[in-house]
């Protein structure tokens, strides 16, 4: 995890909510055995494949998310892979954060929401995210990775 001082522009970020730093322990029938830091670690090894550079941000913190897409908008992002747990469902103070951004936020999620509790169909954010990837996995990921890679090019 980068620090906001280390955040340049034309950066791609990638955000983590609540419990995603539980990956691999919390629930791997629903959400997968892979663990945050080695699913960051295949995305990093793509984009740099691709020559893009990456920044990883994950917190059990709404304020702290917050603060950091405001540090990440006053540096000019290239675009934002977010995958907010459970502030998906709950945070207006998310999507008002988000939707300063002007570049393309692709929403993840590991699980395919919609087949989940009737409470998890509803996303805050999809409303102003470019597009939402839910229900494949950790390469759900690699896939709006890819499509934020194909607008650069």
């Amino acid at each position: 995890m980068n620090t906001l001082s280390q955040i340049v522009p034309g950066m791609i970020h990638v955000i983590n909510g609540p419990n995603l730093n539980m990956l691999g322990k919390r629930e791997p029938d629903i959400y997968g055995a892979l663990t945050l830091d080695q699913i960051n670690a295949d995305l990093n090894a793509r984009a740099d494949a691709l020559g893009l550079v990456l920044d990883f941000f994950q917190s059990n913190h709404e304020g702290a998310i917050l603060d950091y897409i405001h540090a990440a908008f006053e540096q000019g992002p290239a675009g934002v892979i977010i995958n907010p747990g459970a502030l998906t469902h709950t945070s207006v103070a998310l999507r008002d954060a988000l939707s300063m951004l002007s570049c393309p936020i692709a929403e993840v999620h590991l699980s395919n929401i919609h087949k989940r509790e009737p409470f998890r169909h509803t996303s805050m954010i999809a409303g102003i995210a470019t597009g939402q990837i839910t229900g494949f996995g950790h390469y759900g990921y690699r896939m709006a990775l890819d499509y934020l890679h194909s607008l650069s090019c």
